[in-house]
């Protein structure tokens, strides 16, 4: 049998598009253009745009929401998007906010995806902590999620917004996807401590996921990112480990053999 592609897209920040089969799928919508949206409790500035509109990108069976409640990975236009998407998965306590066709999944909470063709996933939510230890009160709650083909996780993870710690340590002992895409950038919208993965966050996951393809988003387009995509790529070759990062160039579809 040939290989099935999976085609990602990079449209900017934390937005993906996913496409395996017949299904298309999107994370964390954000595509309002350029601005300051406040200054304080925390800067969001956002610092450029999406490499597609939402009528570009076309139809779509479902968005992976890993939080509505931060302008980074849910803005405005993304918001305007959602109730023309078939199914919107977050966090249970998202739910509440956006009503609709959201819904709230537990991590490891396991439903199926069927799209209009009869293709099928399976969308398993997975734990996230937005920040160091104690930082729920403040970051809220964030989910990733796993796609499984044949069985859950098998062939895609998205880390969502979080840091490498004992919970996405447990999703690669349960998993093994083909393709992880992380959340990267190093961001501090709030001091000195990262909410999001640096680079040594990043090599965990590396070294956690052997076999895997890693794909590094969501870390351009707004002022409170620290790492760029660049530096993360030179930190990997230092550590000889450039050829398991894969290249992801805003609005250039990559495409990845997955074989049945």
């Amino acid at each position: 049998m040939s290989p099935c592609p999976l085609t990602l897209t990079l449209i900017g920040g934390p937005t993906v598009l996913i496409e395996f089969g017949g299904l298309r799928l999107l994370t964390d919508p954000t595509f309002d253009p350029p601005g300051l949206y406040r200054e304080t409790p925390v800067r969001f500035e956002k610092t450029s745009g999406p490499a597609l509109s939402p009528e570009q990108i076309g139809r779509l069976d479902a968005v992976l929401l890993s939080h509505d409640h931060h302008l980074d990975n849910l803005d405005s236009s993304g918001r305007a998007m959602l109730p023309r998407v078939g199914r919107t998965y977050t966090t249970q306590a998202g739910v509440q906010r956006l009503g609709g066709n959201a819904l709230g999944l537990a991590p490891f909470e396991t439903v199926t995806l069927e799209g209009h063709g009869g293709d099928r996933l399976l969308v398993t939510a997975t734990p996230a902590r937005h920040g160091p230890v104690g930082i729920e009160p403040i970051s809220g709650d964030v989910v990733g999620f796993a796609l499984g083909r044949d069985k859950p996780g098998d062939l895609l993870y998205v880390t969502g917004d979080t840091v490498w710690y004992d919970g996405t340590a447990e999703v690669a002992r349960l998993f093994s996807p083909k393709v992880v895409v992380l959340f990267t950038g190093a961001a501090e919208p709030r001091g000195r401590f990262h909410m999001t993965m640096g680079s040594e966050d990043a090599l965990e996951a590396a070294h956690a996921f052997p076999e895997a393809t890693l794909v590094a988003a969501h870390n351009e387009g707004w002022v409170h990112f620290r790492e760029s995509a660049d530096q993360l790529a030179q930190v990997f070759a230092q550590f000889g480990l450039a050829h398991r990062l894969a290249p992801f160039e805003k609005g250039k579809p990559l495409a990845i053999d997955i074989m049945p």
